[in-house]
């Protein structure tokens, strides 16, 4: 992977990840796959390898990205799912070819034929993400408490009472800048 453009944030649920391709929402945003090789690089490491990718494909996926973070954000926070992103959500779901396998640890995992293309991948992700979005898993989805991140999250933890999307990067900046501020309050502390 290319040096010159940031890293991935890797999660462990595909959808959640997928909407992580564009952090830093409502602050200076940072585009993960800038570029259609950029998207190639991603969905490989993501275990959906395809050969090639044009624009118009990068644009389709940026709008499924798009469309999961809303149908997400709405979720996590109980609103009324927006109509355009299910639509999003559900043809790239239907467009997709790919076959759910089982793995010799007994887990599921998506495979792509031999002629797999971008619209296969984000049939994955979309359908990931209808699985995150319905319920249907063991968690629940959060919004990240960074107020210039606010990425949606899908939580495992056991009290389901996580607050950031990455602890290395939200979560440790949120408490470098709590920490830098009681030093600025209390500077006689460190003494």
């Amino acid at each position: 992977m290319c040096a010159a453009f940031p890293d991935f944030r890797l999660g462990t649920v595909l959808a959640t990840s997928f909407t992580g391709t564009l952090s830093e929402r409502l602050g200076d945003a940072v585009e993960r796959i800038p570029t259609p090789h950029r998207l190639v690089d991603w969905l490989a490491v993501n275990g959906l390898a395809v050969d090639s990718c044009t624009t118009a494909q990068l644009d389709l996926a940026r709008e499924l990205r798009e469309s999961i973070h809303a149908a997400a954000t709405a979720a996590a926070i109980q609103d009324a799912l927006p109509a355009a992103a299910v639509e999003v959500i559900n043809d790239r779901s239907i467009q997709g070819r790919a076959a759910a396998i089982l793995t010799p640890d007994g887990k599921r995992q998506w495979r792509l034929g031999s002629a797999a293309c971008v619209e296969d991948a984000l049939g994955v992700i979309a359908a990931d993400a209808v699985g995150v979005i319905a319920g249907e898993r063991d968690g629940k989805l959060a919004l990240c408490a960074s107020p210039t991140c606010r990425a949606a999250f899908f939580d495992t933890s056991q009290s389901r009472t996580r607050k950031w999307c990455d602890m290395n990067t939200c979560g440790n900046r949120q408490k470098k800048a709590r920490f830098l501020a009681n030093q600025r309050k209390n500077p006689r502390s460190t003494e």
